[in-house]
């Protein structure tokens, strides 16, 4: 499954220590309520004349087009669902498996037709190129300003959603002793075991296993290249298997040791409970890494106000409620645990988390990228 690069912030940070502690035509821009500005230069419920003008635009829209977004990720297949039910909107999800590139592509291929992605949920990396190439609309959600300034775009034009930890699940009715750290993955008991989610150089998940390796053996975010090694050592020892994990080789038991996101992770433990899969999923303390999706609403979106509304409900005490029931981490995690909104159930079904998470900068995170580009393929031949 291919999915988007992000870049973690400190919030996640504050999350995980309360947690610790206890992702054809033209477009449409009709006038908004009150007429002050086409819907699709809104930037606030406010242009609308409030959220009851807001969600009657939607629903007159009556339909959101979304993309890259697995159901089984991060709760999203129950974030449609209750979108769906909440309001008179048709939700199309197409090619649920898309990268973030993918999701640009999507946007530029699309401009001015109906089947446009309305909104995107992408890596910080293409959030922010997105956002500098124009094809984002500023827009401030209610919640806007709960939102930490390092979590989003002082223009609006995207801020951080859900983030996790990148971890390691295992399948303990098929491996007797699952490794908890990347120093255990190079034992001899893991030969043809070991998998990411996906290829680094284009999933955001399997980025953040080759960073977080990287951590574990004397690297830094300026320098990633001692986890393409440790890869590659692994590789070479026969524990690392070119499968890409996926709910399906799980299930089947191909992919028995997975590197992938928690809340990934912890979801398959729910997935294939009593199906014959004891899935078991550890943070590991030798390479701690963190790392936030964003969302971003699409300057041409076909139904503006559907946009909108949606991210709305995804930052509403209820979406990111139900983000965290995803096991993912929600970016208004720590304010909603200070004022007592988050679903202390859910918090406490996190994965659990020793040590500090570290976070790259912009340009240690398009280094990282481009050592990968140049030498993963090498690296892994």
């Amino acid at each position: 499954m291919f999915r988007r690069f992000g870049l973690s912030a400190a919030a996640l940070l504050g999350a995980a220590a309360l947690t610790t502690l206890t992702a054809c035509g033209a477009a449409p821009d009709g006038a908004a309520a009150g007429g002050k500005v086409g819907a699709g230069a809104s930037a606030s419920a406010a242009d609308f004349g409030g959220m009851k003008a807001l969600v009657a635009a939607a629903e007159k829209e009556g339909r959101l087009n979304v993309i890259a977004l697995p159901a089984d990720w991060a709760n999203y297949g129950e974030l449609i669902k209750a979108f769906e039910a909440k309001y008179k909107i048709k939700v199309n999800s197409e090619n649920p498996d898309a990268s973030s590139a993918d999701e640009i592509a999507a946007v530029k291929a699309r401009k001015g037709q109906k089947r446009a992605p309305d909104v995107l949920d992408l890596g910080i990396a293409f959030a922010r190129s997105g956002a500098a190439e124009g094809l984002f609309a500023p827009y401030k959600v209610e919640a806007f300003d709960k939102i930490a300034d390092d979590q989003k775009d002082p223009e609006a034009r995207w801020y951080n959603d859900y983030g996790g930890y990148v971890s390691i699940g295992c399948d303990a009715k098929r491996i007797k002793n699952c490794p908890g750290t990347f120093a255990d993955l190079l034992k001899p008991e893991y030969k043809g075991k070991v998998a990411l989610n996906g290829n680094p150089t284009k999933s955001g998940s399997a980025f953040g296993g080759v960073y977080a390796a990287a951590l574990a053996n004397k690297g830094s975010f300026a320098d990633i290249q001692p986890g393409i090694d440790f890869f590659a050592k692994l590789r070479k020892s026969g524990n690392f298997i070119p499968v890409e994990s996926t709910p399906a080789t799980v299930e089947k038991g191909e992919t028995p040791i997975s590197i992938d996101w928690d809340y990934l992770n912890a979801g398959y433990a729910d997935q294939f409970r009593g199906k014959g899969v004891d899935w078991k999923v550890s943070v590991p303390s030798d390479g701690v890494y963190a790392q936030y999706y964003s969302q971003a609403i699409n300057k041409q979106a076909p139904n503006p106000a559907a946009a909108r509304l949606w991210m709305e409900f995804l930052y509403s005490t209820e979406g990111q409620n139900l983000w965290l029931k995803g096991y993912a981490r929600p970016v208004l995690l720590p304010g909603m645990t200070a004022d007592g909104s988050a679903d202390k159930g859910f918090v406490a079904k996190l994965p659990k988390v020793e040590g500090t998470p570290k976070f790259p900068a912009s340009a240690e995170l398009d280094k990282a990228k481009a050592t990968l580009a140049e030498n993963w393929d090498k690296a892994l031949s």
